[in-house]
């Protein structure tokens, strides 16, 4: 198939629908598809498998709305450029605290999609990677089948932010930031939605209107030839690792530095987050007496995340909700066993690579308890190291989830053109994470 991808942040630093991006449009371009990819910035790594890879630019004013630094809002470079309607239009929705960028991306993307029809160009399926927004719906209407991923709806973003709110004015800007009306709009009047979890699949359904039978779960990916264990690495029996953002309250890791708190002195944490003065972890390890067991490693190429991967003793997840859960995955292909709450996609994932624990969410005490217990057994731990590696490599390949992709844009061309869409496919509404395997 000729495939078109459009993601409005493309870069597999910028989190994870960059990783999905790159990774799935690789794989697919090995089964033998033509890849097309239109991203927005930070732009993706270099792509040599893609036919096409079209950057559309902008100005990003909305990044200094999110970060308070009102000089960004200013207009960088042929300043009267801003009067274009969509500079104009991002521009405006930034100061007034809005969140411009899928809206704007989908209509640049339109736009690039439309000339490129009229030149004689031609896909069969369009991917939109999160965005959904308005523009999406032109590329409906030019005619194309169109499916899109929601790892998890904006909506568990807001109510996480409305968390973090200080005042009532923040939590005025988060009413406004998200643009949950447009995606849920667009969302269901797309073909098929394909999403990585049932915990994922319950949130769209509800938060955003979306029927049942739109819906496919098919797995996030990992590559299991990167993620894979060394056992030649010397594991650090008293480091615990995790890989999250102190800002965000989703990834939870108030509930880690407090359990670091009430865990002995050996053990320390290392944390895959920016490293600042001010870094939210960091201040609240030095309330309560811990800094100097916290290393913050900043954002690292994956390479040495593998080496960090491979060292640490067990890696930590101790989120309050996940749409998946990469990094509990990435561990597990490491055959580093995983200590994760009982939270969003995560019992699904753990329960699936079979290489971790589970504990209740936001309970320091409870989190410390079960950390405790794994480091004080070696063996226990080398054994979920094994099953974990086992059940990614069985599940969460990026093969085998490319090929669980391709039959869903089989379903939704068949369906486009007005044929019978098949049911007969490893990705049905209500099942498990779906793979090429478990047809």
């Amino acid at each position: 198939m000729r495939i078109l991808f459009v993601a409005y942040r493309g870069n597999m630093r910028c989190g994870g629908q960059g990783i999905y991006l790159w990774y799935l449009a690789r794989e697919l371009a090995r089964l033998g598809h033509e890849v097309t990819v239109l991203a927005g910035p930070p732009y993706p790594d270099p792509m040599p498998f893609a036919k096409t890879v079209q950057h559309l630019p902008n100005q990003q004013f909305w990044a200094g709305w999110f970060s308070r630094d009102r000089a960004a809002l200013l207009p960088t470079g042929a300043p009267l450029r801003v009067f274009e309607p969509l500079h104009f239009y991002e521009l405006a929705s930034s100061r007034l605290g809005f969140l411009p960028e899928p809206c704007a991306f989908s209509l640049r993307a339109f736009r690039t999609v439309a000339d490129w029809l009229r030149r004689g160009r031609r896909f069969d399926v369009a991917h939109d990677v999160q965005c959904l927004g308005w523009g999406t719906l032109g590329l409906h209407r030019l005619g194309l089948p169109v499916v899109t991923t929601i790892h998890h709806p904006l909506s568990v973003d807001r109510r996480a932010s409305f968390v973090r709110d200080e005042s009532f004015r923040d939590a005025i800007g988060t009413m406004t930031f998200y643009p949950i009306g447009m995606q849920s709009f667009v969302a269901r009047r797309l073909e098929r939605v394909l999403t990585s979890s049932r915990a994922s699949a319950t949130e769209i359904e509800r938060d955003f209107g979306v029927r049942a039978e739109q819906l496919r779960m098919v797995a996030n990916g990992v590559d299991t030839d990167l993620y894979t264990p060394d056992p030649s690495v010397a594991r650090d029996p008293n480091e615990i690792l995790c890989v999250g953002r102190a800002s965000d309250p989703n990834k939870g890791l108030h509930t880690l530095v407090e359990a670091l708190a009430q865990l002995p002195a050996p053990i320390h944490l290392t944390l895959v987050d920016d490293d600042h003065p001010d870094n939210e972890a960091r201040k609240r390890a030095r309330a309560l007496g811990c800094a100097d067991r916290l290393s913050l490693v900043g954002r690292i190429p994956n390479e040495e995340l593998v080496s960090l991967y491979r060292r640490a003793a067990l890696v930590v997840v101790p989120s309050r909700y996940e749409g998946f859960g990469l990094p509990a995955a990435e561990a597990m292909a490491c055959a580093t066993p995983v200590v994760a709450t009982r939270a969003g996609a995560l019992p699904e994932v753990i329960g699936t690579g079979g290489g971790g624990v589970l504990v209740d969410r936001e309970n320091p005490e409870a989190l410390a308890k079960g950390i405790a217990r794994l480091l004080e057994q070696p063996e226990a731990r080398a054994r979920l190291g094994e099953r974990g590696r086992r059940g990614v490599t069985e599940t969460y390949a990026w093969p085998k989830v490319a090929s669980a992709t391709a039959e869903v844009y089989s379903e939704a061309v068949a369906e486009r053109r007005g044929g019978p869409a098949s049911t007969n496919t490893s990705a049905n509404p209500g099942s498990r994470p779906a793979t090429a395997s478990s047809t």
